[in-house]
């Protein structure tokens, strides 16, 4: 929110023209031309009315912030009835599907620093998009993805999947823009899952409006993710977790995060072992990933992907005895995966 205090009478239209300017660099474009060109004697500026809401208010302020967010913002009409046509078309086809938020798309691998074993085209061409980013550090690709930071592949997702007891005939719902490598990349994903949907497939026509604006689509896709069955999120970004906090907040959906520190070295020595050994890693590797209840601590984790103070009704209690434990809850998470049957 931002004021004039002005001492000097100003026709109608500048005032109404004054008070809809961008946010962006409001006092070089609207103050100073209007002190040029208006001799308006004095501009006062307020700055303190669009802050987002700190994070130390009162709990009753917090509980309003964060149910805010969940029940009274909104996508636009046709976003929003876009979102839930696709959501019908797969609920049509499946009880129950994965939605999988790929984020394997060429800014991403480029900004992340790692290498898929593309040769000197990948490293050209991831290349030059880094040069976008004039303050990117040098990143060693092989020390990034030991210590977890590279997105899988889509068959490396295809695989964690399969590991963890979907079977080939579950329904797809990928969330993604342009997949560095397209078709070729997505093939070994398709070959694993042949019930293999996107926005693209589930509407044609519908979608050309939007097909402008990357992020409509994301939002088309955000909704088509958020009443999945089942999500999977391959990066750590500010989608994935509010995805995650939502479908927490709204009832508990499960939200799979792949391991991808401990899975990297894992897909790197898979086929130096069968396929039993290599599934039962592989569920080894996700305890504690796979979306779980899990008690928090106030202060712990993120407000978007752990919205605390929206679903958390009484104090955090220290005495261990009221708590069965991670290991109990773990395995409670694994045997409900592997029991989940997608038709």
């Amino acid at each position: 929110m931002r004021m004039h205090l002005i001492q000097k009478t100003v026709n109608t239209e500048f005032w109404y023209s004054s008070c809809i300017i961008p946010h962006r660099n409001w006092f070089q474009f609207a103050a100073v031309e209007a002190i040029n060109t208006h001799e308006i004697l004095q501009v006062v500026q307020l700055t303190k009315f669009d802050y987002r809401l700190a994070n130390d208010l009162d709990e009753e302020l917090q509980k309003l912030r964060c149910r805010v967010n969940y029940h009274a913002l909104r996508f636009t009409k046709p976003i929003q009835e876009l979102g839930q046509r696709l959501v019908f078309r797969m609920q049509q086809m499946a009880k129950r599907f994965i939605a999988i938020h790929l984020r394997f798309e060429p800014d991403m691998l480029a900004f992340s620093g790692c290498y898929y074993g593309g040769g000197e085209k990948e490293r050209y061409e991831l290349g030059e998009i880094r040069k976008r980013w004039a303050t990117l550090p040098d990143l060693s690709p092989d020390g990034e993805r030991k210590r977890g930071k590279c997105p899988l592949t889509p068959h490396e997702v295809g695989l964690m999947l399969r590991a963890l007891g979907f079977a080939n005939d579950t329904y797809l719902y990928v969330a993604s823009g342009e997949i560095y490598g397209g078709e070729e990349t997505l093939q070994p994903l398709r070959e694993l899952f042949p019930n293999f949907y996107t926005k693209e497939t589930l509407a044609n026509e519908e979608l050309k409006p939007f097909l402008p604006f990357s992020s409509r689509l994301a939002a088309i896709d955000y909704i088509v993710c958020d009443e999945s069955d089942v999500f999977v999120t391959n990066n750590n970004g500010n989608m994935a977790k509010i995805l995650a906090g939502r479908r927490r907040y709204m009832g508990h959906k499960r939200t799979i995060r792949p391991n991808a520190k401990k899975l990297s070295a894992l897909f790197m020595a898979r086929h130096q072992m069968d396929w039993e050994t290599f599934a039962r890693k592989v569920k080894s590797c996700q305890k504690g990933f796979m979306g779980e209840p899990d008690e928090m601590r106030p202060g712990r984790g993120e407000f978007l992907e752990t919205p605390y103070s929206c679903i958390c009704e009484k104090p955090f209690n220290d005495d261990e005895t009221s708590y069965n434990g991670d290991h109990q809850s773990e395995q409670v998470a694994m045997e409900s995966v592997a029991k989940i049957k997608f038709t």
